[in-house]
């Protein structure tokens, strides 16, 4: 049985954020907003908000359970301040935290027992699983 450790991660990503785009709905807000403070612009990818939460779904099965906080840190970036040295700035919460409700209201992830945070669920872990197995097979 392939799983999402037998492909590569930006292929899993690609193939899973189109199959997301039957299953969610991307925010009207979606193309006007920066994923972070460290960012000067929004994303020029139109599907960008797929992308994101697929990734997200493919953190939660590598990494374990997580918080939003957690999430923002793994998305941060370096703030460019001009002469300064660049510093690193998390990533936007409101953004992470959207895409995690919307995972948790189509049963992909589940919050923890333990930490407090969220967990994928086996519905989650299945569809990353058949996709990593399209993904190797093409």
């Amino acid at each position: 049985m392939t799983t999402v450790y037998d492909v590569e991660a930006g292929a899993l990503v690609k193939a899973a954020s189109e199959e997301l785009k039957t299953k969610i709905k991307a925010p009207e807000w979606s193309p006007f907003v920066k994923t972070g403070v460290a960012k000067e612009r929004p994303p020029e990818d139109p599907n960008w908000w797929y992308v994101r939460v697929a990734s997200i779904l493919r953190k939660f099965y590598v990494k374990g359970p997580a918080g939003i906080s957690r999430l923002r840190v793994e998305y941060r970036d370096k703030k460019r301040r001009g002469v300064k040295p660049e510093e690193s700035r998390k990533a936007s919460g409101k953004v992470i935290r959207l895409a995690v409700q919307q995972l948790e209201g189509i049963g992909f992830l589940k919050k923890a027992k333990d930490n407090g945070g969220r967990e994928i669920t086996p519905v989650g872990v299945k569809f990353l699983d058949n996709i990593a197995h399209k993904v190797k097979t093409v």
